[in-house]
């Protein structure tokens, strides 16, 4: 079941704190992308976001699930932690300067 829009603009004016957060469309879900940097992914009307250790050390105990078959494992906020935006924006912040930088893309050659 793929994830409505309503859902990911839900999340995107929750996570709006954390820093610049945009929501693109990816296999028929959403990646959330803050500051540039892929930090949480939409899928089912699910918010996972990327596990760094840093966003477990703050998260402390918190469900970890894939968020599709294959996908390394996210963390996965409950019903509680997804009501407490302050939490949930200090989270993704934490989380999206943990991250790496992206790799900058590479230009076509002309062929």
């Amino acid at each position: 079941m793929a994830s409505s829009k309503a859902t990911v603009d839900k999340f995107v004016a929750q996570l709006s704190g954390a820093g610049d957060v945009v929501a693109r469309a990816m296999f028929g879900e959403y990646g959330i992308y803050c500051d540039g940097k892929l930090a949480a992914l939409v899928c089912d009307d699910t918010l996972f976001i990327k596990a760094t250790p840093e966003g477990r050390a703050f998260a402390g105990k918190i469900a970890e699930a894939s968020p599709y078959p294959g996908a390394k494992p996210s963390l996965k906020p409950d019903a509680k932690q997804l009501k407490d935006s302050a939490w949930l924006t200090e989270l993704l912040g934490i989380t999206t300067r943990a991250l790496p930088a992206p790799k900058p893309k590479r230009s076509k050659k002309p062929g």
